[in-house]
């Protein structure tokens, strides 16, 4: 039998790594050397054993199979062999730092003094009065691999046996045996068992091996190839199939397959469909299932769904081979992968209409990848579909729903198909627990969630450490640190050992609340309990303390962090530029941004600095986002269109229009143009700062600029010009909007009808209001609350009233404003019980009356004489939520004071404020 040499096969490959923790290159291994292990020496012709002599002095290596690194032997054993040193030889001949005589008597004292001992070990073959069996030896560790217990030190004594025995072994036994290695998962006595396949095979191949085995059928190249997949070498697979076409053997569908999946392998997935498509003839066979299903699994993996989708119809029209539910479904979730979700639900209702049958893993596919995408209105559909189809959800199923509900935070959904889950007879498995508990806790029900882990515990299921960090999590975000500390003491007694998640949890929560003790505490209870602090840990302590301002202790931190050996991220980095661009401190700021650029980390953007100018600029601290502005131009980066409007906004919230229009100079100077939210931020400033003409100006010269403003920049302005008055022209601007087609906003209606209201065109708001209402114009409950209040102040009560009656038609919910506004009218039209039992209603419906209310109240009581009602509400005054105001304490001064109107009815007050009759 001819030996196997694959020498051209290419460069690239991937290393494997052997249970030593070493690497070695396939190509190291899968070389099917010329030299084989030495047979035995009484075993040996005389022209053997002169090839033996002449090949033991050559260069190659001793094979290996890869992913499988055998325990290096002693080193007099090691360099016994003759091949073994060859290889030493090889070696120190290659160096120069030991002299040429010292090696060479090294080399005869190992060969004359080891020779011997090296063909006494266990390797020998067996004694001639004992019998051996290849087929049995075969069939015993055939079993031993699919137990997992067969090491590659056992299979490689097993082939030395082999190799030095005269029986000759069947293919069958061979194959058996190598695609049982072929099959086997990792185990602890052997971790790559393809790998060894390849291995086993390259010794049996060689010229020195005789002929102990007969030729390998197509079957053997077909495991072999298979192998070369598993082991990510499929390059060597093709090899193997160039070497077998030129054996002569006749190929078939499982051979054909199997280069299919070779090619896909090596994501050569055009040409796997070009032979699927055109060449399975020259194989001398057709395309079958498994062929397909391998291009379209290969197809759907690399983002080509549609493509797959394509070879379906000519699946179909092939002899026999027509799509079936698992060729669907690896269509149908490529297509869910590629988030193309309708293609995905119309491929479905497709293949049911081929009357291909969906079965349960069809639908978990679709359910699972659905709740992914979060449409989980049609995961619901799917999940009805598949009851009335009789097949029956699984645990599987109703985890996807209830993790996907969970996610978006839905918890009622979440509940509700729990409990359908335990009505079908379904056990809940720790996930489903989990996926409820975080449902819970997303919506601050940390208390139930709490319940669900004792239930969980009492039905039998022990909860793990995700169902802890899940409830600790969900206390965290509610702030109840008592009960985090009595869930973790919890969980502790329990055996459940806490991981760097769980103790992240904990000082993420103290660090927000600014709790920088308990933060220590836990970091060394952190250490205590055998855990360093990984880059998370540092990177929540760090951002906790530049929040806090304590710049030098996030710097200590931040050294600390260097000196365990925790290399910072970017999330650190930004925390600490944030940190001291909002302090001030721009030079330590601009080097740790160096810094990020010298350890080649991706160093903030604009997008980042826009973030801080803008909060800044929001607390009117406008020179300080200037200054950052000049640190992004001065670290290389250019500013761009956010930046610019960023700074003019702020410069106009502060009424600095002037510093504002030099930005705006400097912005077309940069090159980038103005655009309407420029403007708007302009117009608003020169509203603001009582500059109205200069603002309406601004608003003219943005259509000389071939700028079309927009709804806001419109309310902008609109809001300007009623608030100065100047009602006429808000009007022409308001038909000019509506003219123009810009869209106009419930925003728009509100500022148009309060700014009438408010400027006594009272009669003009309501036809306004009524036109919109023909219109089926959706209000919201500001608006309604301005006009109920503008038809109270012209007399026209009953509409009023049936205004504010219909609000529940509306869809809305009258709030504290509507009531006090309703309140407020009826006491001033001497309504007096009518506005009691208003306030009556407005209690129970949970509205919280303000302190500006109860004031007002109050004062009209006293004022009309109702000293015994005034009473009644002065004892809602709290002094916190609700105190007096300056006008309420006065007037009860003068009412209740010796010279006071109603000092004589002083008792009637309540007993706490009896003391103004002192006064």
């Amino acid at each position: 039998m001819s030996c196997v040499y694959l020498k051209n096969f290419p460069a690239a490959h991937v290393q494997h790594r052997h249970q030593n923790g070493r690497t070695t290159d396939p190509r190291s291994i899968c070389h099917f050397p010329d030299q084989a292990r030495p047979p035995h020496p009484r075993r040996l012709t005389r022209r053997r054993r002169h090839r033996h002599r002449r090949s033991s002095s050559s260069t190659s290596t001793y094979p290996q199979p890869p992913g499988v690194q055998l325990p290096p032997p002693p080193p007099q054993l090691l360099l016994s062999h003759p091949a073994h040193v060859t290889m030493f030889r090889m070696r120190l001949r290659n160096s120069s730092t030991m002299p040429m005589s010292r090696i060479g008597l090294l080399l005869r004292r190992l060969s004359s003094s080891s020779s011997s001992s090296y063909f006494s070990t266990s390797t020998s073959p067996p004694s001639r009065s004992r019998s051996w069996s290849p087929r049995d030896a075969f069939a015993a560790a055939t079993e031993r691999v699919r137990a997992g217990t067969l090491s590659p030190e056992d299979a490689h004594h097993l082939f030395d046996q082999l190799l030095r025995q005269d029986t000759p072994v069947h293919e069958r036994s061979l194959g058996g045996f190598l695609a049982a290695l072929a099959r086997a998962p990792d185990s602890a006595a052997c971790r790559d068992g393809p790998a060894l396949a390849i291995a086993l095979f390259n010794r049996v191949c060689r010229e020195e091996a005789g002929r102990p085995v007969v030729p390998p059928t197509v079957y053997t190249y077909a495991i072999l190839m298979n192998c070369c997949c598993r082991v990510r070498c499929p390059d060597l697979g093709l090899a193997l199939f160039g070497r077998l076409l030129r054996t002569g053997l006749k190929t078939n569908e499982i051979v054909a397959s199997t280069v299919l999946k070779c090619l896909c392998c090596a994501k050569r997935t055009d040409e796997a469909v070009n032979v699927l498509i055109h060449r399975m003839s020259d194989l001398g066979c057709v395309p079958n299932e498994f062929s397909y299903k391998t291009v379209l699994k290969s197809l759907c993996e690399d983002s080509r769904s549609q493509r797959a989708l394509d070879l379906l119809p000519v699946m179909a029209e092939g002899d026999g081979c027509s799509p079936c539910v698992v060729s669907y479904s690896t269509v149908i979730y490529g297509f869910f992968k590629e988030g193309k979700v309708g293609k995905a639900c119309n491929l479905f209702h497709e293949m049911t209409q081929q009357g291909v049958v969906s079965d349960v893993v069809t639908y978990n596919s679709i359910i699972d990848a659905l709740c992914k995408a979060r449409a989980m209105d049609k995961a619901e559909l799917f999940l009805r579909q598949m009851v009335d189809d009789d097949i029956r959800p699984n645990g599987v199923t109703y985890n996807a729903m209830i993790h996907g509900y969970s996610t978006l935070g839905q918890w009622k959904k979440a509940t509700q198909m729990f409990r359908e889950m335990t009505s079908r007879g379904l056990v809940p498995d720790t996930v489903t627990w989990n996926s409820c508990m975080a449902s819970l806790c997303k919506h601050g029900r940390s208390r139930e969630a709490a319940e669900l882990l004792y239930s969980m515990a009492a039905k039998g299921h022990k909860p793990n450490v995700v169902s802890y960090s899940t409830l600790l999590h969900g206390y965290a975000n509610e702030g109840c640190f008592a009960d985090m500390v009595n869930l973790f003491n919890s969980m502790v007694g329990k055996g459940i050992v806490p991981n760097h998640h769980v103790f992240n949890i904990f000082i993420n929560a103290y660090a927000k609340c600014g709790m920088m003790d308990e933060v220590m505490h836990m970091l060394t209870e952190m250490r205590e309990q055998g855990m360093s602090p990984d880059v998370c840990t540092y990177a929540t302590i760090i951002a906790a303390l530049c929040r806090m301002g304590r710049l030098a202790d996030a710097v200590d931190n931040f050294n600390q962090m260097i000196g365990k050996g925790v290399q910072p991220s970017k999330v650190v980095y930004r925390s600490l530029i944030q940190g001291f661009c909002t302090h001030g401190d721009l030079v330590k700021a601009k080097e740790f941004i160096f810094e990020m650029t010298d350890k080649c980390i991706c160093r903030p953007t604009i997008v980042f600095f826009n973030s801080i100018m803008h909060s800044l600029c929001n607390e009117g601290r406008v020179i300080d986002a200037h200054h950052i502005f000049d640190l992004v131009i001065d670290i290389g980066e250019r500013p761009d269109l956010i930046a610019f409007n960023t700074l003019i906004d702020g410069y106009c919230l502060v009424d600095n229009m002037e510093k504002a229009l030099g930005v705006l100079d400097s912005m077309v100077s940069a090159g980038i143009e103005p655009t309407v939210v420029t403007y708007s931020s302009l117009i608003s400033g020169y509203c603001k700062s009582g500059r109205l003409d200069d603002g309406v100006i601004l608003f003219r010269e943005m259509e000389h600029k071939r700028v079309k403003p927009d709804t806001v920049a419109y309310n902008i302005i609109l809001d300007g010009l009623f608030h100065a008055g100047a009602t006429i022209v808000a009007k022409k601007l308001f038909n000019e909007m509506i003219e123009s087609g810009t869209a106009v906003s419930i925003s728009t209606y509100r500022i148009v009808l309060g700014g009438f209201c408010r400027n006594n065109c009272t009669d003009e708001a309501i036809v306004l209001f009524q036109k919109l209402g023909a219109m089926n114009v959706k209000f919201d409950i500001a608006i309604l609350n301005t006009m109920i209040n503008a038809m109270y102040k012209v007399q026209r009560r009953e509409e009023a009233n049936d205004l504010f009656a219909s609000l529940p038609a509306c869809g809305l919910v009258p709030n504290a404003s509507t009531y006090g506004v309703v309140i407020q009218n009826l006491l001033k039209e001497g309504s007096l019980e009518e506005a009691d039992n208003m306030f009556s209603s407005m209690e129970k419906s949970g509205c919280a009356p303000s302190s500006r209310l109860i004031n007002y109240i109050i004062r009209t009581l006293l004022e009309k004489g109702e000293i015994v009602n005034a009473a009644n509400y002065m004892s809602k005054v709290d002094g916190k939520i609700i105190s007096f105001e300056a006008l309420t304490t006065s007037l009860l001064l003068s009412l209740f004071s010796e010279k006071g109107k109603y000092q004589e009815q002083l008792q009637l007050l309540p007993a706490k404020y009896q003391f103004f009759g002192g006064v």
